[in-house]
C-alpha cells in the first residue's frame, strides 16, 4: 500500500492523544499529500462533505508479534477482550481508522491541496493511506449497539487549570488542551495521586496530577525555552 500523505498535528508524543477521534473537537490538524498525489483533481468534490474517514498507519506501535486479546484502558486495564473487538493500536496490521471533520481545503503552490481537519486523534507525522468521504445515509447507524463502550463513554475528569498557567498557552490551543486533559491521558491502572504526568502539546509540556476524578495542572513549560 502507498502512503498518500502525512497529517501534521500538535502531538509530538503518543501520551495524551485522545483514544478516539472526535472526542476533542478543538484539536486541529492538516493533511499534506505526497508529491505523487498533489493534484487538485484528486480532491475535486470533497469540499462538499463535512466529515471524512482517514485510514492511517500506527507508525509508532509496530510489533513483530500480536496478541489475540488486549486490555482496553477504559475497563481499568484488567479486563481482556478480543483484539478485533477493540480499536487498540496493537493489531496484526497497524492500520488506524478515524472520522474527522473537514474544516476546509486550501491550495499551496508547492504542496498542492491541503486538508484542514478537526477532532483528529493522530500523532504528528502519521502516514495516511487513504481519505474517503463520510456518507451519513450509509455510515450512520442510529440503532447500532455499543457493546462494553456503553459503560465508559461518559468518563471524564474535572480539570483544575489555574488561570495563570492556562494563559501560558496560545489562546487558540487552550480549548484543545482542556479537552485532552478531561479525557484522562493516564494508563487506566495508574492511581497514584502524587505522581506528576506530562503531556507534550503544541510545544508545551503540561504537567498535572490526578486525585480521584479531579485533575490539577501544576505547571506549563515552554519546551522551546528549555
Amino acid at each position: 500500500m502507498k502512503v498518500i500523505g502525512h497529517i501534521h498535528t500538535d502531538f509530538s508524543d503518543k501520551f495524551g492523544i485522545p483514544r478516539q477521534s472526535g472526542l476533542v473537537p478543538a484539536l486541529q490538524g492538516r493533511i499534506v499529500f505526497a508529491p505523487e498525489f498533489r493534484t487538485p483533481e484528486a480532491v475535486r468534490g470533497l469540499e462538499q462533505f463535512s466529515h471524512i474517514w482517514l485510514l492511517w498507519q500506527f507508525s509508532e506501535n509496530e510489533k513483530e508479534h500480536w496478541s489475540a486479546t488486549v486490555r482496553p484502558p477504559r475497563l481499568d486495564g484488567n479486563t481482556r477482550v478480543g483484539v478485533f473487538a477493540t480499536r487498540s493500536p496493537f493489531r496484526p496490521n497497524p492500520i488506524g481508522l478515524s472520522s474527522v471533520r473537514l474544516e476546509r481545503i486550501t491550495y499551496d503552490e508547492n504542496l498542492g491541496p491541503i486538508l484542514w481537519v478537526s477532532g483528529a486523534d493522530l500523532l504528528d507525522g502519521t502516514p495516511i493511506y487513504d481519505v474517503k468521504p463520510y456518507i451519513p445515509y450509509t455510515d450512520c447507524h442510529p440503532d447500532a449497539t455499543e457493546g462494553y463502550t456503553k459503560e465508559t463513554k461518559g468518563y471524564g475528569l474535572q480539570v483544575d487549570f489555574p488561570a495563570h498557567l492556562l494563559q501560558k498557552l496560545p489562546a487558540e490551543k487552550q480549548g484543545a488542551v482542556l479537552g485532552i486533559l478531561a479525557q484522562d491521558p493516564r494508563p487506566a491502572y495508574h492511581h497514584d495521586p502524587e505522581r506528576i504526568y506530562g503531556v507534550s502539546f503544541a510545544g508545551f509540556d503540561v504537567r498535572f496530577t490526578v486525585d480521584g476524578d479531579k485533575l490539577t495542572v501544576c505547571d506549563v513549560i515552554d519546551q522551546a525555552a528549555k
